[in-house]
């Protein structure tokens, strides 16, 4: 693969639902540009993109990778990214480093949950696009029909570029509007011929005239004296509002049979940016010694600086990093910085990936995608840079996970197999944490779903060949009283010789605070020495309550009295006496059950707020408020026990058809209603009896 200038680079992401042909355009691209005789088959395992074992199992994309494209003289590199929603962060990755989007379309399903989705993270990073209306020789489709939808969802920018020649079966191409021309694929190639005399293109053709004309002041004149555009003042025009956003073109195609793909690189090349017109041609970053604000010109005159977006575990290569370079150019045998870390890097080869196809390179210019492997301490959204001129670029920023579940391996044997696997996997997936409970001593993963997390097991399981299973996450209740009770506490054991002596009075009553302890001994009767055992025994005490051995919080602890002797006194002593009066005077003091409640956001379109309201009402959830979002979607501000919560994310997903998405984080502890209390009291109490 040739080095190409930067002007003739192009970074494209594919985006939209799942089963919209992404991976099957990509197959079709790489077939109409020489690069492969035959398309794979995503039924049949062979595509260049899913390459990974459970995307092959699973016939649908995982990962994002990486396909680059020799077209006529200018390289198109498209990153195929998933469209499950567990798998969100890939999209957010290539997004990153992408100047373009193309969002692909199911003519025959028309607009679905993923395509908004889609089409609102383009928004959000302000990205021009082309929608590619896929599938048109399947099924009954009207495309008029399609294109309102279009406009009614997503605005009047949507612009439409073609006419289809045909429907379902016998759909053969389509009217270039802008080429004013047929483009009919005869099963080889495509070929251009006449508007058929049935097809009327002048309504969409002025529409697009009066797109061009409002891109441009002299433009907008000559328009208005009724003056015809140039081909050039009309292609220009068009560029200039798709890469502005203010025009989205609407082509049609079908990845299958090859129709549209030349006319989608084509526009791809004439309207998308090149990577010197996206954000103005220059990247923001900081000094990270002097944290100085510092911008870099998309040029390979400038310091090298680049940022890693993905990687990829090998257990036999090693570590991946796919990286895009924004300034300047980078060689093998390159000593660079990682400006996020704040260590230097070994470059000791640079290639280009193709799916998991490696291809060396001798340089990667600014603008283009590459990768090198075995990098120490480089993870994704990490800063690499010309160690003499350091930059740091802001990270990219991940969605949080919102699904928690607990692992533990299938062999016990493999518990420290399992959690250096784990460590691997947060290398290559962002969007995946791992934690540990150490009150509940259960070992924690989080990501965007059920599936996301199933399939990091898997990956596991195939790469390194540790198997693993997910188990319900443990909530962690809490104790605590609501009585005051004074109570003694006396240890004394005599066994021949020295013995043990120690007796506190304390004073248990709720607070505020989550523990306090108070020293009121008047008259030393208990000496100064011994205090501090008394507290250290209520403190190792509370992580026991009496209820159903959860940690009591909300109390307070007064020493006001006891006694002591000469000889047999000691810290111990006195530490078990407090443990004991713990245990004695807790029961006393009307325990109770505490659960935590989490504070969430649900963010709701109109349509289902009612189921949502009273599915959350069920969980025993308050609504504190209501509002509006730019997009007229409801968010709901929310507080609910989290124990209600576990497996929220997937019956959002139900209730919402995929549309709803929430946050939430730990707010506080509350009492647990009765009988709920003692549910979870009986199980605890089973728990422990099954364990002897």
């Amino acid at each position: 693969m040739k080095n190409y200038d930067t002007s003739k680079i192009r970074n494209i992401s594919l985006l939209g639902h799942r089963g919209s042909g992404k991976t099957t355009l990509i197959e079709s691209m790489l077939l109409a540009s020489g690069v492969i005789a035959k398309m794979g088959s995503v039924e049949e395992g062979s595509t260049q993109s899913d390459f990974d074992k459970e995307e092959v199992r699973r016939l649908f994309s995982i990962n994002t990778s990486v396909i680059p494209i020799e077209f006529e003289d200018c390289k198109y590199n498209f990153f195929d990214t998933p469209g499950y929603f567990d798998f969100v962060g890939e999209v957010y990755s290539s997004l990153r480093v992408s100047g373009s989007a193309v969002l692909v379309l199911d003519a025959t399903s028309g607009i679905e949950v993923g395509t908004e989705k889609a089409w609102r993270i383009l928004e959000e990073n302000k990205l021009p696009r082309i929608i590619f209306v896929n599938k048109m020789d399947k099924g009954y489709v009207t495309y008029e029909k399609l294109l309102l939808e279009l406009k009614e969802k997503f605005g009047k920018k949507i612009a439409p570029f073609c006419i289809p020649l045909g429907e379902k079966e016998e759909f053969k191409g389509f009217v270039d509007v802008v080429g004013l021309k047929s483009r009919i694929y005869n099963g080889k190639e495509c070929l251009d011929g006449p508007i058929p005399e049935e097809i009327n293109i002048d309504e969409i053709r002025n529409l697009l005239i009066e797109a061009v004309a409002e891109t441009d002041e002299v433009l907008m004149e000559k328009y208005f004296n009724g003056e015809d555009f140039t081909v050039e003042e009309i292609k220009a025009g068009l560029h200039k509002g798709a890469v502005s956003g203010d025009l989205v073109p609407v082509i049609v195609g079908s990845a299958t049979q090859c129709i549209g793909v030349h006319t989608l690189l084509k526009m791809i090349y004439d309207y998308m940016p090149i990577p010197t017109e996206v954000e103005s041609g220059e990247r923001n970053g900081i000094n990270p010694n002097t944290k100085e604000a510092i911008k870099r010109k998309t040029s390979r005159n400038e310091p090298f600086s680049a940022i890693v977006f993905k990687t990829f575990v090998d257990p036999f290569i090693g570590k991946i990093s796919l990286f895009r370079v924004l300034s300047g150019s980078l060689k093998k045998d390159t000593e660079v910085l990682n400006s996020t870390k704040g260590k230097k890097e070994r470059i000791s080869q640079v290639i280009y990936m193709r799916g998991n196809k490696q291809e060396e390179a001798q340089e990667i210019v600014a603008g283009d995608i590459g990768a090198s492997t075995k990098l120490q301490v480089t993870q994704t959204g990490d800063t690499l840079c010309d160690k003499d001129k350091p930059i740091l670029y802001p990270a990219i920023e991940f969605p949080e996970a919102c699904f928690y579940s607990g692992v533990r391996p299938a062999e016990k044997s493999d518990d420290e197999k399992l959690s250096t696997c784990l460590q691997r996997m947060l290398e290559e997936d962002p969007t995946f944490i791992v934690t540990r409970n150490y009150e509940t001593k259960q070992l924690l993963v989080g990501g965007q779903g059920e599936k996301h997390l199933y399939i990091i097991l898997c990956k596991i399981k195939n790469k390194f060949g540790v198997h693993a299973e997910l188990n319900n996450q443990i909530v962690s209740y809490r104790e605590t009283i609501k009585k005051k009770v004074e109570i003694q506490g006396k240890h004394k054991k005599q066994s021949g010789g020295a013995g043990q002596y120690g007796d506190v009075h304390i004073r248990f009553e709720p607070c505020e605070e989550d523990f306090v302890f108070v020293d009121d001994i008047h008259g030393g009767v208990v000496s100064k020495s011994y205090i501090p055992a008394v507290e250290k025994g209520l403190i190792e005490a509370k992580t026991n309550g009496v209820l159903a051995g959860y940690p009591v919080i909300n109390f307070k602890a007064t020493l006001f009295d006891g006694t002591q002797h000469a000889v047999d006194s000691n810290e111990l002593s006195f530490k078990l006496a407090a443990m004991l009066a713990f245990r004695n005077g807790i029961p006393q003091a009307k325990p109770i059950l505490l659960e935590p409640v989490c504070k969430m956001e649900i963010v709701v379109s109109e349509d289902f707020l009612g189921d949502v309201m009273g599915d959350m009402n069920k969980r025993r959830g308050r609504i504190l408020s209501m509002n509006h979002n730019q997009y007229g979607e409801q968010i709901l501000n929310v507080e609910v026990p989290q124990s209600e919560i576990l497996k929220y994310a997937l019956d959002l997903r139900a209730m919402t058809q995929g549309r709803g998405s929430f946050t939430y984080k730990f707010e506080r502890y509350d009492e647990v209603p009765d009988i709920i209390a003692k549910k979870i009291i009986e199980a605890k109490a089973a728990e422990k009896e099954a364990s002897k």
